[in-house]
């Protein structure tokens, strides 16, 4: 589990192809200090396990599930990427339960400008509408974030410039892709009430 507080700015350092699916190196020296073999790592969002680690990078495998579902395998080297290290039990939720488990992508499709304060909006999967609500959180590239406007296939946020400035999402561009996890809450008691 995530609480979708983004610990630090990774950078891609290598991307190897593994048919079906490829290796991924991230390069995070803080984190690749503090993190062993085996342990869960959200990148983008993207619950990831650690294959092997260095003094400054981290490897990962992202599988064809992986790649087809989230914006990883439009990565380059070079590639900015938002890192968060799993929960421990103790530690402060400063956001909301986020599980690492994708459930599709959306694109920024209108950004409204406040000064230092950006409205980002964007277009979601229709499957995924029955999931989101004015108020309520969704993790947006791994950032815990409060819905604002709740349309009909797409939803806004409201950036604060922290925000802006230490994940990837200030440099998002319209059209830019992005993995969105709703609330885990909101997928219960959707299944609760199809039944």
């Amino acid at each position: 589990m995530f609480s979708g507080i983004i610990e630090k700015l990774g950078t891609v350092a290598a991307l190897v192809s593994e048919p079906p699916g490829c290796r991924l190196v991230i390069e995070e020296p803080s984190i690749a200090a503090s993190a062993n073999v085996a342990d869960s790592v959200a990148i983008n969002g993207c619950c990831l396990t650690v294959i092997e680690k260095t003094p400054s990078t981290l490897t990962f495998q992202a599988g064809p599930e992986t790649l087809q579902r989230t914006n990883l395998g439009a990565l380059a080297v070079g590639s900015p990427v938002n890192l968060e290290r799993a929960l421990t039990v103790g530690d402060r939720l400063g956001g909301h339960f986020v599980s690492g488990h994708i459930d599709g992508q959306g694109e920024l499709v209108q950004i409204e400008n406040h000064g230092d304060w950006l409205d980002y909006y964007f277009a979601v999967p229709p499957a995924l509408d029955k999931f989101l609500a004015s108020k309520g959180s969704i993790a947006v590239d791994g950032v815990s974030l409060t819905l604002v406007d709740c349309q009909a296939n797409r939803f806004s946020v409201a950036l604060i410039p922290y925000t802006l400035k230490v994940t990837t999402l200030g440099n998002l561009q319209i059209g830019g892709k992005v993995n969105l996890e709703t609330d885990i809450l909101a997928k219960y008691v959707q299944r609760l009430l199809g039944r």
